[in-house]
């Protein structure tokens, strides 16, 4: 009954694929609910420590600092085998959050700046949880291109998601009692979590068999001589496909990150201590996750093997444009919040599963090195442009919900457009069996 229920959900999955998909969802899971208890938690902290008021400019911090940081990984996917990145990242991520809790909670006078608004630590904190969810899950979607091919990604990379956003629940739900578990506690948790994904990995690559743990045979034929530091981004700028991935993986970051600047600075005139700020930035992401679970479980792994990936790629845009209209219409905090909910959980659960579909006909390059500029700068500056429209408008709330709205409708048309056309070509990319590279 069970796996008559699961190849409703997902299709049919062999023995040694079910196990495959099993620990690559707690993997997932691990990095995924760790990144949204540190995401909910950053907030409340850069609050306390900076202001909420300066988050745009922390966003575009974060999209100048991640350049060096995509370099560096660059250089490990060229000298590091690919499940040993798991734990220079992972590893190297765990400690940096263990070290910003020390601090934060063994406040200096060093820590206050001239040149920066604040205590630094505020800072540190945001650009390194929001480098973390590009480089770290980047990585792991990066593994799984590399490792399935297009049929079985098609069953389990909505598997992943379902039990992933599980992860996401648990730990928005835990920030919902901040003042009972204590912030601290929770953010430990979540250093803790980040450090335990390497050890997925290695059960993962010594349980499964190696036959498993293929991509497409036309893609396995790789270059042998290492490439430059900047190879992936020579890829993105002359490969119009990548261009489009790229598009498709960031673009609704803009929409995003300016609908929740708008919730937050309407959220701020309400809950005005850290904890109940932290306590409804964590009900946003429950409800966020638990809509993204659901819609995991009964819609994504159908929609995409009825009706395609283009169909899903383009969906998104236009249900994004629908939901973003009415928000001109009544820019209430629950409008807004509702808003932002929905798309938040279609990002997760039905633009992701497909866009990481159009890695798997693409080589190595690829799949390591463009792929961390697009999830890491490529989502940083998307990012960071909405953050700029935010800080253009931080001190204007009614001007910040209409131009805001304005502008991210103009980035939809433009997304929407490109998403068809990137559909397209995959659709062919994978009926002629080639690859990009």
């Amino acid at each position: 009954m069970i796996s008559k229920f699961f190849d409703i959900l997902w299709g049919h999955l062999s023995r040694d694929e079910l196990r495959k998909f099993t620990l690559c969802s707690i993997t997932f899971m691990l990095l995924v609910g760790s990144y949204w208890l540190l995401r909910v938690l950053k907030d409340a902290l850069f609050d306390d420590l900076v202001g909420i008021v300066h988050q745009p400019k922390a966003k575009i911090l974060s999209m100048i600092v991640i350049v060096p940081l995509v370099l560096i990984y660059t250089r490990l996917v060229d000298t590091v085998e690919r499940h040993k990145l798991f734990f220079w990242i992972c590893t190297s991520y765990s400690v940096l959050f263990s070290l910003i809790l020390y601090c934060y909670t063994h406040p200096l006078q060093i820590f206050y700046t001239s040149f920066l608004p604040g205590n630094i630590i505020g800072w540190i904190t945001y650009v390194s949880v929001e480098s973390f969810g590009s480089l770290a899950i980047g990585l792991f979607w990066a593994f799984m291109a590399s490792t399935t091919n297009t049929a079985s990604a098609k069953r389990g990379y909505p598997m992943i998601y379902t039990i992933g956003q599980l992860g996401t629940i648990a730990t928005t739900t835990m920030v919902t009692k901040v003042q009972f578990i204590g912030f601290t506690t929770l953010w430990a948790g979540a250093s803790c979590a980040v450090f335990i994904v390497p050890f997925v990995i290695m059960l993962l690559l010594t349980t499964v068999p190696q036959e498993t743990m293929q991509s497409n045979v036309k893609t396995n034929i790789q270059k042998k001589e290492k490439t430059g530091l900047f190879e992936g981004l020579r890829l993105l700028s002359t490969k119009p496909y990548l261009l489009g991935i790229l598009v498709i993986s960031t673009f609704y970051e803009v929409v995003v990150t300016i609908m929740e600047f708008q919730m937050k600075m309407l959220a701020r005139q309400i809950y005005t201590t850290r904890e109940t700020f932290a306590a409804f930035l964590g009900t946003y992401g429950q409800a966020t996750n638990i809509l993204a679970f659901a819609f995991a479980l009964f819609g994504t792994g159908i929609i995409v093997r009825t009706f395609g990936v283009r169909f899903c790629l383009v969906m998104f845009p236009l249900v994004s444009g629908t939901i973003v209209s009415a928000t001109l219409f009544n820019p209430s905090l629950s409008i807004i919040f509702a808003a932002a909910m929905i798309t938040k959980a279609l990002s997760y659960t039905l633009n992701n599963p497909v866009k990481e579909l159009m890695y798997i006909p693409t080589s190595k390059d690829v799949k390591f090195k463009t792929k961390s500029w697009i999830e890491a700068f490529g989502a940083r500056g998307s990012k960071g442009t909405g953050a700029t429209v935010c800080a253009i408008f931080a001190n204007d709330l009614p001007y910040l919900i209409t131009f805001g709205t304005i502008a991210s409708l103009s980035v939809i048309s433009v997304w929407a457009t490109v998403a068809f056309l990137v559909g397209t070509q995959y659709n062919r990319l994978i009926k002629e069996e080639k690859i990009i590279e």
